[in-house]
């Protein structure tokens, strides 16, 4: 018996909360009905034994949600974080798993933003040393001379929703800034008052330098002795975004001989930093990882995610998930028939071809206003009903891109059917087989198997037994007469145009036979599943 997802809202019944989050995160969970348990500060074997029940799991930067969580925990469908970046979840592990990942980009962004401005504005003036300097009785005025920020350059490394608000700011001391980001496009930037260059023409420019990117293998140690060899001397850097951004040993050997001026640092890359060489620099301002920590983004990052997953929940929306951008577009009536009609086609395929080798090319076609958009998550869902039967295989719409490519499944979309139609072929041991369907009056409808156009479209839902022969009068009354035998009346019959030939038919059935071999005697293929 084959069964294909059905495509619903995400049921989210029980929330762990794993650290101290705003009190507003809970009460809007449980005002929609989430029943939420709050556990601060468990050990890592602790959250492991806790997590396995839950449907949900919110964090903020502290809980590392590594492998060996993710992997205990049997129920999980989304892992919140309460803040932005997601560097202490691994998402490959989730994405595998089918386990959507969501952060707050927006939450915690004035706060990182004002932090930033706070320590540009320090070391310029050298205020918290000057301000120690007083705790312990001195009057030192000659030993920190500042600098103006008026005229100066800033480099805003990552243009993003921080670095905009960073910018903005420092633009109002009459700073000049540039900047970089591989994503934000110059003619946007420069709407903000801030020009993009390259790395290399933006390291010689700068007075100071502030980082806004996320952790990854190309940002990590992007501040390194090379870099500071190509600054000006005496160059001051900020770093409110992620530890190691800014190699630390490089670093430290550039404010030792100088070429930086000082470092304004809020994050390291371990936390609290056993190694204290950076933090007792007379140049070095730091802070214990204050870029989210004002009363504003702790209610914002808190209320934001609770909001997040009961939109998400109630089918209204999809924010912050950063590792399945496919579902983004998900959330429409139109758009949940449509993900049917592609799971639904590639069981149908699946169930044709299941005798037969594994599948290693997919090819899928749309057209038409109602599937513009649909391309992304249409290939997903045409791939989860492929792979749905896979042993140890429990595709969604999250993981089932990876899986595929686990599989060794090839598979691209194109545009170029009929208008409203989804085309897919499929490609098994060097052979191909085809179908095509669409929605007609909000279900989702089989309009062609391989060179079979049926007369009638084939309605996709309940049991349904393929089956491919030539044609011939007595064909139905003898499949119908074989299906009696075993208790299985036929509800509906859809026959191809074509009358010569192998064929494929369709016949719903009031439950699927026990015995497909039963039919040989008739048929050349047969195949059932319930849809």
């Amino acid at each position: 018996m084959r069964k294909t997802p059905k495509m619903a809202p995400i049921s989210i019944q029980t929330v762990l909360i794993s650290e101290s989050v705003d009190p507003r995160c809970k009460a809007i969970l449980e005002e929609n009905g989430i029943r939420v348990t709050e556990k601060p500060n468990m050990k890592r074997d602790e959250l492991m034994a806790e997590i396995k029940d839950y449907d949900g799991l919110v964090v903020r930067s502290a809980t590392k949600v590594n492998a060996d969580v993710i992997s205990a925990a049997h129920n999980l469908k989304i892992i919140g974080r309460a803040g932005t970046g997601v560097d202490n979840v691994d998402v490959d592990a989730a994405t595998k798993k089918g386990i959507i990942v969501m952060n707050t980009p927006s939450g915690n962004t004035i706060s990182a933003a004002e932090l930033t401005c706070a320590l540009l504005m320090s070391l310029s003036r050298n205020v918290p040393q000057a301000a120690m300097s007083m705790k312990q009785g001195n009057w030192d005025r000659k030993k920190f001379m500042g600098a103006e920020l008026y005229g100066k350059v800033l480099g805003i490394v990552g243009l993003g929703r921080i670095g905009k608000e960073v910018a903005s700011r420092m633009q109002s001391f009459g700073m000049r800034t540039i900047g970089y980001d591989p994503i934000t496009t110059p003619e946007v930037t420069a709407g903000w008052g801030v020009e993009q260059m390259s790395l290399e023409q933006l390291w010689p420019q700068c007075d100071y330098i502030t980082v806004h990117t996320p952790l990854m293998p190309s940002t990590v140690g992007l501040l390194c002795d090379e870099t500071f060899a190509k600054c000006k001397k005496g160059v001051k850097v900020v770093n409110c975004a992620r530890g190691g951004i800014i190699d630390e040993a490089a670093l430290l050997r550039a404010l030792e001989s100088r070429q930086c001026g000082g470092a304004g640092l809020d994050v390291f890359v371990e936390e609290p930093p056993k190694n204290r060489s950076l933090v007792e620099h007379p140049n070095v301002i730091s802070c214990p990882h204050l870029g989210a920590s004002t009363k504003e983004a702790q209610a914002r990052c808190g209320e934001d995610i609770a909001l997040q997953i009961v939109d998400m929940v109630k089918g209204k929306s999809l924010v912050g998930a950063v590792n399945a951008p496919v579902l983004a577009s998900t959330f429409s009536r139109d758009s949940h028939q449509l993900i049917k009609l592609g799971e639904a086609v590639g069981a149908v395929l699946q169930s044709c071809t299941a005798s037969k080798k594994p599948v290693k090319h997919v090819q899928i076609t749309t057209q038409g206003d109602c599937l513009k958009s649909s391309t992304g998550f249409m290939t997903s869902s045409v791939l989860v009903g492929l792979l749905n039967q896979e042993p140890g295989c429990c595709p969604n719409l999250i993981n089932v891109l990876s899986l595929a490519k686990e599989s060794g499944i090839t598979h691209c979309a194109s545009d170029g059917a009929a208008s409203g139609v989804c085309k897919v072929e499929i490609v098994v041991d060097g052979s191909s087989y085809k179908a095509s369907g669409s929605v007609q009056g909000g279900v989702p409808v089989l309009l062609e198997l391989d060179d079979s156009v049926f007369r009638q479209p084939v309605s996709l839902t309940g049991n349904l037994l393929f089956f491919k022969a030539s044609a011939s009068p007595q064909l139905l009354s003898s499949v119908a007469g074989l299906l009696a035998t075993e208790g299985v009346e036929i509800e509906s019959f859809s026959a191809p145009t074509a009358h010569s030939g192998d064929l494929w038919y369709c016949v719903g059935v009031s439950s699927l036979p026990r015995d497909l071999s039963a039919l040989k005697p008739l048929v050349k293929e047969a195949a059932h599943l319930t849809i």
